[in-house]
Formats: C-alpha cells, structure tokens, sequence
C-alpha cells in the first residue's frame, strides 16, 4: 500500500482550502481538505487537517492512516481540527494529543537537545 499525493493550492481551487489528491497507483482514492503554512522564521511548515475522505470503495485499507503519516513525516505540525467523537481513538493511535479545543496535534520532536537550568 503506497500513495501519492498532489496538493493543489487555495488558488488553482478558487477555493479558500488547499486540497490533497491521494492516489494509489492510477486510482484517485480520496481527497483531504486542509491548510499547509509556509515554513516559519525557523524552517519549520505546519498543516491544518480538515477532513480526509477516502471513497468508499477503498475504505478499510489504512490510505487515511498513510496519508496522515505522510503529513507527519513533511511536516513539523499537523494539526486535526475539530475532530468527531468517533474519530478520537484514530487521531489518538496516530500520537496525536487533545489540545482541549476540539483539535488534536502532533509535534514533531525537536533534534536539538533541551536546556536544563539548574539553580
């Protein structure tokens, strides 16, 4: 099991949304509705995922998973919003944290090692 996925921008949609064409092979499997922001000060890009939709028929083979750990891995936040009560525990088993607002995140773990102070 191995996607592609081609965002389209906000501008080429008219749309106020990027969109991610998720693919396997040459099937169109599904779409995501979210917003990538560029890189900040530090280099560091974050993605706000409003829904993912896989079409029906190819429901039930982990391309939602992938296509979240695809964001995952290209980008230093991704953040779920608004997330459904039935879709907690798929957020959850993919190291996403409730952020008490109805969204859940995940950070990306920084390289560099933590200062301690010590007094």
């Amino acid at each position: 099991m191995t996607i592609s996925i081609e965002f389209r921008s906000k501008e080429l949609q008219h749309s106020q949304y990027d969109w991610a064409d998720i693919s396997s092979g040459n099937d169109r499997i599904g779409k995501a509705r979210c917003k990538q922001n560029a890189p900040d000060g530090r280099g560091k890009s974050s993605i706000i995922i409003y829904s993912i939709n896989i079409y029906p028929e190819w429901e039930e083979h982990g391309y939602g998973r992938e296509f979240v750990d695809y964001c995952k891995n290209h980008f230093q936040a991704v953040i779920a919003d608004r997330v459904r009560p039935s879709a907690i525990g798929f957020w959850e088993a993919l190291g996403f944290l409730d952020n008490k607002d109805g969204n859940w995140m995940y950070r990306k773990k920084s390289s560099r090692p933590s200062l301690r102070v010590h007094t």
